[in-house]
């Protein structure tokens, strides 16, 4: 599986600590939207995908099963979030 592009539209909202949403193709043929990137006490990271659940708590749609792949999807849009 490889990451064949990133999209980033950096949001600049005061008192919010996400600071944009990314869109990610694999293998140009699965898109996954609505990443949210969030400025935590560590510095970004990745959120992906949620829906809230009947309880009241928050479910991912779609997440890596692995740290390596984790890893290659916040690596790809940190990266292009730096571009912008």
């Amino acid at each position: 599986m490889q990451i064949t592009s990133v999209s980033v539209h950096k949001i600049e909202k005061e008192g919010s600590r996400m600071r944009g949403i990314a869109s990610v193709l694999l293998d140009d043929s699965f898109a996954i939207h609505d990443i949210r990137i969030i400025e935590g006490d560590k510095g970004l990271f990745i959120a992906m995908p949620s829906r809230k659940t009947a309880t009241g708590g928050y479910r991912d749609i779609a997440h890596p099963t692995n740290p390596d792949v984790r890893k290659m999807f916040e690596d790809a849009i940190l990266s292009e979030y730096n571009k912008e």
